[in-house]
């Protein structure tokens, strides 16, 4: 029985939450996609250059679609010059934002989860299997004890002449 629910039941809750995974993943990209956008920043301070950490914080300015001109705060390579360009995403606010999840953040997602839904259908059927192993041994050794408890006297009577 156990051996069919593993075979049926794995795939089915493999893919059953991978899917779902990929699609809640997907509603977010389709959201985050319309409310973000890309826009081309430049830098309006150095960055110093002699740095061991990979970006710093600095001070950019940009212009908005209808006119608006906006500054704020991202993440730059040391070294990067003042008046350099970048791209960075703000969202309908105007504040810096990360870029939008995509696809294939969608794609990892489902896959991840599918295979920990996987991993954990194996790991409930063989606990399942080990408790109903640990169960029937009981009563086994349970019976033994009672059958032991008719046969030892007669059996051990005979060592006593």
């Amino acid at each position: 029985m156990l051996t069919l629910v593993l075979v049926v039941g794995l795939p089915l809750a493999a893919v059953g939450a991978g899917r779902a995974a990929y699609e809640s993943t997907m509603r977010t990209v389709h959201a985050q996609s319309a409310q973000r956008h890309e826009v081309t920043a430049r830098l309006t301070s150095n960055v110093a250059g002699d740095s061991d950490v990979t970006k710093e914080p600095a001070q950019v300015r940009w212009t908005e679609q209808n006119g608006t001109v906006r500054t704020g705060t991202t993440l730059v390579k040391p070294g990067t010059r003042l008046g350099a360009t970048l791209q960075i995403w703000v969202n309908r606010d105007g504040t810096i934002t990360s870029p939008p999840a995509n696809a294939t953040t969608a794609w990892s997602n489902g896959f991840f989860v599918g295979g920990m839904a996987a991993l954990g259908t194996v790991v409930g059927i063989y606990a399942v299997r080990a408790a109903a192993g640990h169960l029937l041994d009981r009563r086994r050794y349970a019976q033994w004890d009672v059958e032991w408890d008719l046969v030892e006297p007669r059996w051990s009577a005979r060592f006593r002449r």
